[in-house]
């Protein structure tokens, strides 16, 4: 038998629909926090849902509800009944069913993410399940594990490797890891983070949204992202006829997207100055609250110049 599994399933048709995200790795590598830290990193401007899969229980589920990360009715639990990798793998459907449930009663959806249950390195989903893979690994098994290989380590699109706060107790060499990673994933992207340290998963989070970036340009699914740096959604906002939303204190004109908002007359640095009624924005070219039709004020734009900038994310090297 050959140490790599055939994939018994075509790739998913495309569609227009929100790429999926499989996370996959050992038991107690970190697959459940790192989904809440991309649910708290990418919730705010993408539409989000989440497939957990566990053998007997929903407790990866259980626990995601409790964190409040994602609103509870956009995860789908699966109970497996069998070895995890059989359901991301070989037999499929019942993940599949979970994904379409969230597509239909939530869609259009950005991004859907579909956690395995714990399991060996060998776990890989289909790309019947998964367009695009994370496999998760922690330093406590060692610094020796990323050179054992096995399709999850070698193949995974993005290899995260967690807990590195941890390796000094548990002797593991770091470079030593990243050194026998790069040698069995010929140049697939490895990352090293410690979500109990960085409970956003910033470079992970701005890998995955690269990844939803390109899924869009390559599929032609509408672009969509929120409406400012602090979560506020502009989700179906129209600027003609539609309900705008409120802009949050302290952000500014160059802080805000016009994607996802329907543009019915001029823009004013992404934001259209007609037919948008909110509190602090013109409707009509009618100057409100401190933002004219031409921009902002002289006053709000003096206190932004001296307003500290929102945070970036880190881009992985």
């Amino acid at each position: 038998m050959g140490a790599y599994h055939d994939d018994l399933h075509d790739a998913a048709e495309p569609d227009g629909r929100a790429l999926r995200l499989g996370i996959g790795g050992p038991v107690g590598s970190g697959k459940t926090a790192l989904v809440a830290a991309l649910c708290r990193s990418l919730g705010p401007s993408l539409r989000l849902g989440v497939v957990t899969n566990d053998i007997y229980t929903t407790e990866d589920a259980d626990f995601l509800r409790r964190a409040g990360v994602i609103d509870p009715e956009r995860i789908q639990a699966v109970q497996t009944g069998c070895c995890p990798h059989t359901a991301i793998r070989d037999d499929i459907a019942a993940n599949i069913d979970a994904v379409e449930t969230l597509e239909e009663r939530f869609g259009p959806l950005d991004l859907v993410i579909v956690e395995s249950g714990g399991d060996n390195l060998t776990a890989t989903f289909s790309r019947g399940l998964a367009d695009r893979q994370i496999f998760v690994l922690d330093v406590s098994g060692g610094d020796k594990v990323p050179r054992k290989g096995g399709p999850g380590v070698t193949t995974a699109d993005l290899l995260v490797i967690n807990k590195t706060d941890l390796a000094p107790m548990v002797g593991a060499d770091l470079t030593v890891m990243s050194r026998d990673a790069a040698a069995v994933r010929e140049g697939r992207p490895v990352l090293f983070t410690s979500i109990r340290e960085d409970r956003s998963a910033h470079m992970v989070a701005q890998w995955v949204t690269d990844m939803v970036d390109v899924w869009r340009h390559e599929h032609g699914v509408a672009h969509h992202h929120g409406l400012s740096a602090h979560g506020a959604s502009t989700h179906g906002a129209s600027t003609h006829g539609a309900s705008a939303r409120r802009v949050p204190e302290g952000v500014s004109l160059d802080d805000l997207s016009a994607d996802g908002i329907s543009i019915d007359g001029v823009i004013v640095d992404g934001i259209s100055a007609d037919g948008l009624s909110a509190d602090g924005i013109s409707v009509d070219g009618v100057a409100a609250d401190g933002i004219s039709a031409g921009g902002v004020s002289p006053e709000r734009k003096e206190h932004e110049e001296h307003e500290e900038q929102p945070s970036r994310p880190v881009t992985a090297p």
